[in-house]
Parts: C-alpha cells; structure tokens; sequence
C-alpha cells in the first residue's frame, strides 16, 4: 500500500520511525542518483556519531529497542550478594550515541568532495549538542568549495539559520552552489503538495543529475511497507494544525484508513 499523501507523509516524522526513514532515504537516494553518476563521480554514504544525554533521547527518535539493549539482568551471583548485603538495584543515567548518515558526491581519481547531501534529523534541529556539531560542519562546507544539498522533512524543531529567507514552510530544500554563495536556492515545500525535483550540483560544465525526490520518497515507503507500522487513526507527531489538520483527515478518511 502507498502513502496516502501525495508529497512528504507526516506520519514519517514519528520518532520511533524517522531513524529508519531517515537511514533508508540515504540509501535510496544513493542507489536513484549512481548510475548518473558515471563516469566521472561516485556518492558514497558516510557517517557521524553525536553523543547525546538521556533526557535528549526522547527529542531525537531513538527507539525503545536500542534504549533497551543497555538494560541487562544482573548475573545471580550479583544479585545474591546483593541481596544478602541489602543493596538495592538501581538504574543510572547514561549518555547515548547516535548515529547519522549522510552522503556524499565525490570526483573519481581524486575522491574530492564535490557536493554534500545531508538530510536534517531531529539532532540537527533541537538544542544540543548535535545542532552545534551540525552547525559548525554546514559553516566550514558553506565556506568551502563543496556545494551542499541540504533536506529538511521534519516540521518540528528550529529550521537551519538563513540571512533571509520566505516565510516558513512545512519542509524545505536548500540547494547551496559553491560558486554562488552567498545566494543560494531554497524549496519551500507543503504537506499538501508532491515534493518537488531537485539538480544535483558538480563540477562547473558537467550536467546536474535531477531526483525526483517524490517518487523516491513513496517508491521507499511501499518497500519499505511503512503502512504496517503506521496508525493514520491517531494524530500525527508532531500533530498538524488547523486547515491542514482538517485537510488531512479528510484525505485519510477518503483512503479509508481513518
């Protein structure tokens, strides 16, 4: 079964499930933008490690699972002597890892990185210390010769810092040519509508290989079979607001999964 929205679903944006969509969209994006590649490029998937507190565990979509692998049963002859000396099992607080992916584009023969893809998590948009790690690494590529494509699919959070910018929208799509900065070229995109084609900038003179970043994105959620793990009955999380929460409910319930 598809997604019965016609661009970006919000029920993706769920933290248990975003991690997944957000690695899985990697790897989509990786496979669809390959073969146009060649000959003269490669996109390789890369990845970060954000050390992050427990309280920030519920803001950045870990899911229960991984939380849980830390709790182990303590060993009988531990809780023998525990016992017997009237000590009490306790649970501590400890810092987590989370991990990122991202991709790069880079030139055969000299592996230069060409341009950066980033898809923005909920670390990148939440105080903490994974936005000031995402921060710092945007400043240094925007002050680089790499170009950067950057895709932001959550509506909650702080979006990334624009000197000027639209109006804020529901998701957006910055596309930051190295030879044309300060400027740069930002997508506003709606729940409502289908997301938009996006051109991947190179080399000056090689053409720019276009995603459809729409198809993608539904072509994954039906391999995927996010429909089995999603409930359109409740609300979506973050929950939609007024015209578009009225304009939701009646899409779902034309589908017939409200």
């Amino acid at each position: 079964m598809g997604t019965p929205f016609p661009g970006m679903d919000p029920y993706l944006e769920r933290p248990a499930l975003w991690p997944d969509v957000h690695n899985s969209l990697i790897v989509a994006l990786r496979d669809e933008l390959q073969p146009l590649l060649r000959p003269r490029y490669y996109a390789s998937i890369e990845e970060r490690t954000y050390t992050v507190e427990p309280g920030e565990l519920v803001l950045v979509g870990r899911a229960d699972v991984v939380v849980a692998q830390r709790t182990q049963t303590p060993p009988a002859a531990h809780a023998q002597v525990a016992s017997e000396s009237g000590a009490v099992t306790v649970e501590l607080d400890l810092p987590d890892q989370i991990r990122e992916t991202y991709l790069e584009v880079r030139a055969i023969g000299t592996d230069q990185v060409v341009t950066l893809i980033e898809i923005l998590s909920p670390t990148n948009k939440r105080p903490g210390e994974g936005r000031e790690q995402y921060l710092r690494k945007r400043r240094a590529v925007l002050a680089s010769l790499t170009h950067l494509v950057e895709i932001d699919l959550l509506r909650g959070g702080e979006p990334m810092p624009l000197r000027r910018g639209p109006e804020p929208s529901d998701y957006r799509i910055l596309v930051s040519r190295a030879d044309w900065r300060p400027q740069a070229e930002l997508l506003p995109c709606s729940v409502r509508k289908p997301l938009p084609h996006l051109r991947i900038p190179l080399h000056p003179g090689d053409p720019e290989p276009e995603l459809d970043l729409n198809t993608i994105l539904h072509a994954l959620y039906e391999r995927a079979g996010y429909d089995l793990r999603i409930d359109y009955r409740a609300p979506a999380e973050p929950p939609l607001e007024g015209d578009d929460a009225r304009w939701a409910d009646e899409l779902l319930r034309a589908a017939g999964v409200r």
